[in-house]
């Protein structure tokens, strides 16, 4: 992704970080956001997919499966992938899908699309499965 752009999306991202719950703030103090153009080539070789198919991923040991007898591990993480978030909100520009009509693209389809994905990495912190992030609209 060329700087300008990159920029772009991140002032997208900072838009929405500010429109988040104090709760979300803390959370993040505790668990990094990091944000990347895609994820690395290793990961998506292992997760069988394309750059563009992916827009976060929770690393870490969710809350609900830990224990007082688990070892030392590297810090849970939050990652966002600009390019997959970009491909998922349907771009930078415009358009209505021809099926039903539904808005895609554009600024505000982005940023709908970074607090999805936020959300939905928050929720598997927190033990949610897929179905239930799903069933809260964070899918």
């Amino acid at each position: 992704m060329d700087p300008l752009k990159r920029a772009r999306f991140d002032k997208l991202l900072e838009s929405v970080l500010n429109s988040l719950h104090n709760r979300i703030h803390r959370l993040l103090e505790e668990v990094p956001l990091v944000v990347e153009d895609t994820p690395a080539p290793e990961l998506l070789e292992e997760l069988n997919c394309a750059p563009d198919e992916i827009c976060g991923l929770y690393s870490g040991l969710m809350l609900t499966e830990r224990s007082i007898d688990d070892l030392p591990s590297l810090p849970d993480t939050i990652y966002l992938y600009r390019e997959g978030i970009l491909a998922i909100a349907g771009g930078w520009d415009t358009w209505n899908d021809e099926e039903d009509g539904t808005p895609m693209g554009g600024d505000d389809v982005i940023r709908e699309e970074i607090r999805i994905t936020i959300l939905h990495e928050v929720g598997h912190h927190f033990g949610l499965e897929e179905d239930d992030l799903e069933a809260l609209g964070y899918a």
